[in-house]
């Protein structure tokens, strides 16, 4: 085995194939990369127990061949190596890159105990990659963390004619976001999937310059893992077991006072005014029929800024966030005005562009304790 290629084609098929590599793993081949050479091209693949990743790139190829080597320090490895062009080659059980007079020398692991990666599901519908990798970040930001909890870490998908609905909670606040996608001619009745928030996060940045992603599944019966390809690259995630709770009924905002705000100045005022919470304290927000007052901290150390914003339903309301919930909720919108549905202190609290609420939704839970 024997290749030349551009040390920055190198590195870019690389990273994205690491991806798909465990944090930690018991078994030393799964955290290994597979580099397979044939006919001008190199194909990088790595996969776990919840991921596998295809990722092919042009390369000149003096000697077809396949080679197992660790991934996390190949890619250490492509991350220092100067620009230009990039030789590898396998001698014996020793694979080699050389570039601008640096060499370095790896070895290699067994391919015979590297586990068979999935089939890639046939094709369900297309979407748009930038579209669809800014709603995944959109909404993964209120996915959990507690892997004791697995069915709340996800993205719930659901494909249901000519939309996707993507979906996440950590049972404090709850994500989501509507998009237009293509679905294939035969795909009938609705189709879910609940992915693993980080997993998808990883597919979707990846394919985010590719024009479009193509979603594989089998079916819509829940069972199988899920496909994206876009490019010259490939991933195929396994599902999570079960779905998220419902959200219908939460996002029922009956006799909600409505306020609007400027979305980017509310953000600077709620970052800044955060400075002094301290863990576990919020930031209140006390909404009058012309402007609200941001206010966090206890005692001598407190901070206060007031902002323009309409308010209608109420003459006043007054609610508490959790500064970083506030600030992820915030950051996950691009409109520059916001609408926020607010039913008071201790209750739910509804954001989503003033122009079109419908698209795009977060829920906050407002806490009790007020500074």
């Amino acid at each position: 085995m024997e290749f030349r290629i551009d040390r920055g084609d190198l590195v870019e098929a690389v990273a994205r194939a690491a991806h798909a590599l465990p944090a930690r793993t018991p078994v030393p081949v799964l955290g290994g990369l597979l580099l397979d050479a044939a006919a001008g091209r190199l194909t990088v693949s790595g996969c776990d127990f919840e991921t596998a990743a295809w990722i092919e790139t042009d390369a000149e190829v003096a000697a077809a061949g396949r080679v197992l080597v660790l991934g996390r320090r190949l890619l250490d490895i492509c991350k220092v190596l100067p620009d230009g062009p990039v030789r590898c080659a396998l001698d014996g059980t020793r694979f080699t890159v050389e570039a601008g007079g640096t060499g370095f020398g790896l070895s290699t692991l067994p391919r015979e105990d590297y586990p068979a990666p999935p089939e890639p599901p046939r094709t369900y519908g297309t979407v748009d990659a930038a579209g669809f990798a800014t709603a995944v970040a959109q909404v993964a930001v209120a996915a959990g963390r507690d892997d004791t909890l697995p069915v709340l870490t996800g993205v719930q998908l659901r494909l249901e004619g000519a939309e996707m609905t993507l979906s996440a909670s950590d049972r404090y606040r709850y994500a989501v976001r509507r998009l237009e996608w293509q679905p294939r001619a035969a795909a009938e009745g609705v189709a879910e999937a609940l992915v693993p928030a980080r997993r998808l996060l990883d597919v979707t940045r990846s394919l985010a310059r590719c024009g479009v992603v193509r979603v594989g599944l089998d079916g819509a019966s829940g069972a199988g893992p899920i496909g994206f390809e876009g490019g010259r690259t490939r991933a195929v995630v396994r599902r999570l077991d079960g779905r998220l709770p419902a959200y219908g009924k939460l996002f029922e905002m009956a006799g909600a006072a409505v306020a609007e705000v400027e979305r980017g100045a509310l953000t600077e005022a709620a970052r800044r005014v955060a400075v002094v919470a301290e863990a576990n304290s919020p930031v209140r927000l006390d909404f009058s029929a012309d402007s609200v007052l941001l206010r966090a901290g206890h005692g001598d150390d407190v901070a206060a800024q007031r902002l323009p914003a309409g308010l209608t339903g109420a003459e006043e309301v007054t609610v508490a966030f959790n500064p970083a919930y506030l600030l992820d909720a915030l950051a996950s919108f691009e409109a520059p005005r916001l609408r926020v549905e607010l039913l008071g202190t201790g209750q739910r609290a509804l954001l989503g562009p003033a122009d079109a609420p419908g698209a795009h939704r977060h829920l906050l839970m407002s806490v009790k304790q007020l500074v």
